[in-house]
């Protein structure tokens, strides 16, 4: 790949370009940016203010199919009232070679959408034409907000590699920011000083005496300004590459974020913005439409009279509001910490956001005498609000306090229960507020586990046929939630295609389920099942694997080195009882030695056991996850304990045949 020594032109594409195959220091790369020169700008608009421009221009080198996904497009565009951002001035072309002619297919202004998201989100994007693998695009546009308090999070790493980037933010002196950097990239921003002017055009009509009594006169004045200049270049930025468990990989993707500290304009006072936690937590509960919709009762008054009928106890009356709000709100979908249209409205249509509903049930409690907060969180796809922002927050549940004791309340899912929040909302620290607009920083880390037991029966046949009974259990944790809200979406036939489809293409028959939907009590599962494709004959001997399709058969974990953490959302333990009849005329003649792995300071272990008698296998498998969450310090003793787990559980049990004498053929290996 070149790098540009000057800013390339819009355009100037080279046939060495069009033919590159890969990006030699990343090969598997599906695509990489070759340019890329983000530019903001603040600039004054008459009548209005100072608006800020940020113009981005990007260059990239397709190299597969999968690399098409980058030339989509899209920008989310915030949007308050009568204000609202834009985006304009799009240009972009996509460059193929064909017959050793570079070929140019320039982007429909038909072919950019809009679509709303929610009331406060636009949402703006397009594809660009064309898309071959080899193909190059190029594309720029701006966008200018009106919102001049806001710098957006600048994203200075991809999922593929960039060459080469220059970003460029100019801004006036009137305005104060701190730089907040985030990710592991190491890089400098380089500080300088510019210069800006504002002009002013002013009419003034004057007295002349005469028939013309009157006069115009037009008179100009500017002011100078200087301004703040950071400039960051970065060249061979590696892409930053996701593996599974990872809460949210915008979390670790390195970036800056310009937070506005305060503003002094001229012949006024300095106008301070928030610079602590304290301070935006005690700005977003003075909101109207957070705080103020606590401060009023009387339209659920009556409700809860009806509610709190016969009971006594502080638990009770916790267990029977929630389950009245639970049961009457529904959620619409929308986050947000903040009412939409103000609880009472919420109440009465019986559907809202997640704060219309959470802020319904902290003043229920309340209202019961019951010592409760709104606890403020960013969901998992929000990502973790690092630095003290108003943004940094988009979801509300309950923190009630009973005896010392937190209980962590959200009414927005049918299946959650005390201390079981809805797994959007398991995201490390949230902040409890006070009814005085004091908060505290609060654990978000899950009290409650998944568990689930699975008891398998059955029988193999001297022609490779498993025959059998399985048990499922899911305690009335996380694994009855997870298995709660996927099933209520779907019928049972379509279930069953999925779990047939997961467990090895067996045939499921005589199925059948208990509590599926009742909180308070485990799910249970039984069914019959057949398959044909789960042993493997060589000569005559059959292998398979005594865990069946339940065993593991890649590692998830695949990176040399890992920089953010592991994030299993909740600790997890898994137990399997596994009985398989031998077909008559065989003996066992090899099974795997059992093993028992602990990581350090007991963060998850694994225990194999397998016995045999003359008619079956046996095998007992436990699997725990102590930790919701391993450090990425961890990275490779977690990996290399996945992969001691893999070898085990992809050792086959070997059968022989019986020998006339009642002898049996012996394998490498032993019992």
């Amino acid at each position: 790949m070149n790098i540009f020594a000057q800013e390339p032109k819009f355009g100037d594409i080279t046939k060495e370009e069009l033919e590159q195959k890969e990006y030699a220091r990343d090969p598997a790369a599906s695509a990489a940016v070759t340019y890329r020169k983000v530019d903001i700008t603040y600039n004054y608009v008459k009548g209005v203010g100072f608006r800020v421009d940020k113009s981005v221009y990007e260059r990239i080198k397709i190299f597969s199919a999968e690399g098409f996904e980058y030339g989509t497009i899209s920008e989310s565009l915030y949007q308050s009232g009568s204000d609202r951002e834009s985006l304009g001035a799009i240009k972009a072309v996509t460059y193929n070679l064909e017959k050793g002619k570079i070929v140019k297919s320039k982007l429909d202004k038909r072919d950019v959408f809009s679509e709303e998201v929610n009331k406060y989100r636009l949402r703006k994007k397009f594809t660009m034409p064309n898309l071959k693998e080899g193909s190059v695009i190029e594309y720029q546009y701006r966008i200018s907000s009106p919102f001049s308090y806001n710098i957006d999070e600048i994203l200075l790493q991809y999922d593929i590699p960039i060459v080469q980037q220059v970003i460029e933010v100019a801004i006036p002196e009137y305005f104060v920011f701190n730089e907040r950097t985030k990710g592991y990239l190491f890089f400098d921003i380089q500080k300088s000083r510019g210069s800006g002017s504002v002009s002013f055009t002013s009419t003034n009509r004057t007295s002349r005496g005469g028939f013309n009594a009157m006069g115009t006169s037009i008179s100009s004045s500017s002011v100078d300004f200087f301004e703040n200049v950071s400039l960051i270049r970065m060249n061979n930025v590696p892409a930053l590459k996701e593996e599974p468990y990872v809460n949210n990989i915008n979390n670790y993707r390195s970036s800056i974020k310009f937070e506005l500290q305060y503003t002094k304009f001229p012949n006024s006072t300095i106008q301070n913005y928030t610079s602590d936690w304290e301070k935006v937590v005690k700005k977003i509960y003075d909101f109207e439409t957070f705080g103020g919709q606590l401060n009023t009762s009387r339209y659920f008054k009556d409700d809860l009279n009806t509610v709190l009928q016969g009971k006594t106890t502080d638990e009770d009356k916790m267990i029977a509001i929630y389950q009245y709000v639970k049961n009457r709100m529904n959620w619409n979908g929308n986050y947000g910490y903040t009412s939409d249209e103000g609880v009472k409205k919420a109440y009465d249509s019986k559907t809202g956001n997640i704060a219309d509903i959470n802020l319904i049930l902290v003043g229920m409690l309340r209202a019961a005498g019951l010592k409760v907060n709104p606890i403020l969180i960013s969901t998992r796809s929000h990502g973790i609000p690092l630095f003290p922002t108003l943004e940094g927050f988009n979801y509300v549940a309950a923190s009630l306090d009973s005896n010392g004791n937190i209980v962590l309340l959200d009414a927005t899912n049918k299946f959650a229960k005390p201390n079981l929040l809805p797994t959007r909302a398991l995201n490390w620290l949230g902040r409890a507020v006070d009814e005085n607009g004091s908060s505290k920083e609060f654990s978000l880390s899950p009290k409650i586990g998944a568990n689930e037991m699975i008891m398998l029966d059955a029988e193999l046949s001297d022609t490779g046929e498993l025959n059998g009974a399985l048990r499922r259990v899911l305690e009335d944790d996380y694994a009855a939630y997870i298995f709660r809200n996927s099933y209520e979406a779907l019928d049972e036939e379509s279930y069953l295609g999925k779990l047939e489809e997961n467990y090895n293409g067996i045939e499921i028959s005589e199925y059948s389920i208990k509590d599926k939907l009742n909180i308070g009590k485990p799910v249970m599962e039984n069914f019959h099942f057949y398959g044909d494709d789960l042993v493997e004959f060589i000569g005559d001997k059959i292998y398979f694997s005594p865990l069946l399709w339940f065993a593991r058969k890649e590692n998830p974990f695949k990176l040399e080195k890992r920089v953010y953490p592991i994030d299993f959302t909740y600790p997890v333990k898994k137990k399997y009882m596994i009985k398989i009849d031998i077909p008559e005329g065989y003996q066992v003649d090899y099974i795997p030695e059992g093993i028992r792995l602990v990581m350090p300071e007991k963060q998850a272990s694994f225990i194999y056991k397998l016995g045999a008698n003359a008619n079956s296998v046996q095998l007992y498998v436990e699997e725990q996850m102590n930790v919701p969450i391993v450090q990425a310090k961890n990275y490779t003793i977690l990996k290399n304990y996945y992969k001691s787990i893999i070898e085990k559980q992809l050792e086959k049990v070997v059968l022989s045949k019986e020998e006339g004498n009642g002898n049996t053929e012996s394998t490498t290996g032993g019992r």
